[in-house]
């Protein structure tokens, strides 16, 4: 039986600042925290995935972007227990001693040979005592940590296996049951992500955020808006610039979902602002954001925790489509019309790291997301007559991960291989 509280509680966390900086982050923080003195030198051997979605992105209070500086703070701030807020707060001179290490060139980085596509080893010392923390699987999964080679922990997990942990048992026909029968009560945290990616999504139509695609595009309602209606613009608006300013280094937590903030935003904030437009009730935007939610958490199963495709793009954007579906009185025949509608989409849309684009790829999953679920709200839906797409949603969720794991085998590599060229020629 599928612990569907359990699981929401458990993939629905609030961050801040991108996941995977903060993760290594959040590793060097407890490395630190098992030394004597003052860090000296940190090295990090990370997965290809984890230096492709860290080393554009901005770090939340710091006006710098990358893996450097996300290490540097977790070694002076040394706030484990906050998890993937482990960056929350700091002073002034704790960023001043954290931009003198990255200064004093104590970081080294390399990528992991490592089937695991999420992997974090830090590796640090003060001089006198080493410490090394294991991250693996999952952005706050620690798995092994020791100081001075004596083991504290070791969580045995297979690393480096490759091998699959036993599956959520979710579908899409559970999910709909379960979010249309619980009672509301139940389910009422939920809404907790209404106000926390509320005021980023404002933060970010403020302006001053990456490329501004939410101001920008919510600018079209009153001064170009002839090919998209404000109802629309507001949502594919409201979305985007939540991202814009996440991937800017908004200092504030956003509602993360399936170990991505901008999944999470991808996710709730077109329900959030259709349910508004709609004067749905709380319990009514309750419910769909857990089929949201709970509709990402279960395509994530297929394409991995991070992929070659980009999970905000489809994964959020299907989820969106899902709870959007709900919203406008769908049943579950029309959101599995959705999901199919979305993936014959967007199913190849790249994961080419964490930057200001990832706003560009949110607002046309979320145009996608609108245009889907018109579509299946007039029970319109692709078939297996049709490329990739099967005629039960469930075989094309699945077939998705298919596409990733051998389709895109490579694409990781080659994406990497292109960013870190750019670096060398900067």
């Amino acid at each position: 039986m599928v612990d569907f509280i359990g699981l929401l509680k458990k993939e629905v966390l609030p961050a801040e600042g991108c996941t995977e900086p903060i993760a290594v982050a959040y590793a060097v923080a407890i490395a630190a925290e098992h030394l004597g003195g003052a860090v000296s030198r940190i090295d990090l051997k990370l997965s290809a995935n984890i230096i492709k979605n860290a080393l554009g992105v901005g770090i939340p209070g710091t006006g710098m972007v990358g893996i450097d500086i996300a290490a540097a703070l977790g070694a002076v701030v040394k706030h484990s227990e906050k998890k993937l807020e482990v960056l929350s707060g700091f002073t002034p001179s704790q960023l001043d001693a954290a931009r003198a290490l990255v200064d004093a060139g104590v970081i080294h980085v390399e990528q992991k040979a490592t089937p695991e596509v999420l992997y974090i080893e830090a590796i640090v010392s003060d001089g006198t005592d080493t410490a090394r923390v294991i991250i693996c699987r999952d952005h706050t999964n620690v798995v092994r940590i020791e100081r001075n080679r004596e083991v504290l922990v070791d969580r045995k997990i297979s690393v480096g296996e490759g091998e699959e942990d036993e599956g959520t048992g979710l579908t899409l026909e559970n999910i709909f049951e379960f979010a249309t029968t619980v009672p509301f009560e139940e389910i009422a945290f939920i809404l907790d992500c209404v106000p926390m990616n509320t005021r980023v999504s404002e933060e970010g139509l403020k302006g001053g955020y990456g490329l501004e695609v939410g101001r920008r595009v919510g600018a079209g309602s009153s001064c170009r808006g002839a090919l998209l209606n404000n109802a629309t613009l507001r949502i594919m608006s409201a979305t985007a610039a939540a991202s814009d300013a996440r991937m800017g280094g908004c200092p504030l937590s956003i509602m993360t979902c399936a170990g991505s903030g901008n999944q999470g935003i991808a996710c709730s904030m077109p329900v959030i602002e259709l349910g508004r437009l709609l004067g749905a009730s709380d319990e009514e935007i309750a419910r769909a954001i857990v089929i949201s939610d709970l509709t990402v958490i279960h395509i994530k199963e297929y394409m991995g925790r991070l992929s070659p495709l980009c999970g905000a793009g489809i994964a959020g954007g299907t989820g969106a489509c899902c709870g959007m579906t709900y919203l406008q009185g769908g049943d579950l025949q029309q959101i599995k019309f959705a999901v199919n509608n979305m993936l014959a989409t967007l199913s190849g849309m790249i994961c080419d790291g964490a930057k200001a684009t990832c706003a560009l790829k949110i607002c046309a999953g979320t145009s996608a997301a609108i245009q889907s679920s018109t579509l299946a709200l007039a029970d319109i839906s692709p078939t297996s007559k049709d490329g990739i797409i099967f005629d039960d949603a469930e075989e094309t969720i699945k077939n998705i991960g298919r596409l990733m794991r051998e389709g895109f085998a490579q694409t990781d590599e080659a994406i990497l291989s292109i960013m870190l060229a750019k670096q060398l020629k900067a």
